[in-house]
């Protein structure tokens, strides 16, 4: 198995396992998931969206915030972006910026999913179901 796939279990696995709200589960493979990340030479978008979910499951925002701003850099209108930072304003509880978040994702979700990015493949029904909270949350209509 190579670096990446070994990180990518993990990530699924601990996503399953947040799902599953076996949080005893989340906090033993947390570590090993994101020490995996650790080890990759290089983060892409996706890997450091991966990170900042690991991060967001781990209870820190702020280290989630910081791989969206990473995206940010390398592309600025990257979907991951905006779901990292939604979940983040979240869990710190501050309503405006994380509206702010749906708000640009649903502004930048057309033209971002017309460069058919295979990130976004991969994670086609995790950014459909952000799409429709985004909307919920924003008051828009989900096919807006």
């Amino acid at each position: 198995m190579s670096p990446d796939e070994r990180a990518n279990r993990l990530f699924n696995r601990v996503m399953i396992l947040v799902e599953a709200g076996k949080q005893d589960s989340v906090q033993f493979f947390l570590p090993m998931a994101l020490g995996a990340y650790a080890q990759l030479p290089t983060l892409d978008a996706d890997a450091r969206y991966h990170v900042g979910m690991l991060e967001l499951a781990g209870g820190d925002p702020g280290a989630a915030l910081g791989q969206a701003d990473t995206i940010q850099r390398a592309n600025p209108t990257h979907l991951f972006i905006y779901v990292l930072r939604a979940h983040a304003y979240q869990q710190q509880g501050n309503k405006q910026l994380e509206r702010r978040a749906y708000a640009d994702f649903l502004r930048n979700e057309p033209a971002e999913s017309a460069k058919q990015r295979p990130e976004y493949a991969d994670h086609a029904d995790a950014l459909t179901s952000f799409k429709q909270e985004a909307a919920r949350v924003t008051g828009s209509r989900p096919g807006a």
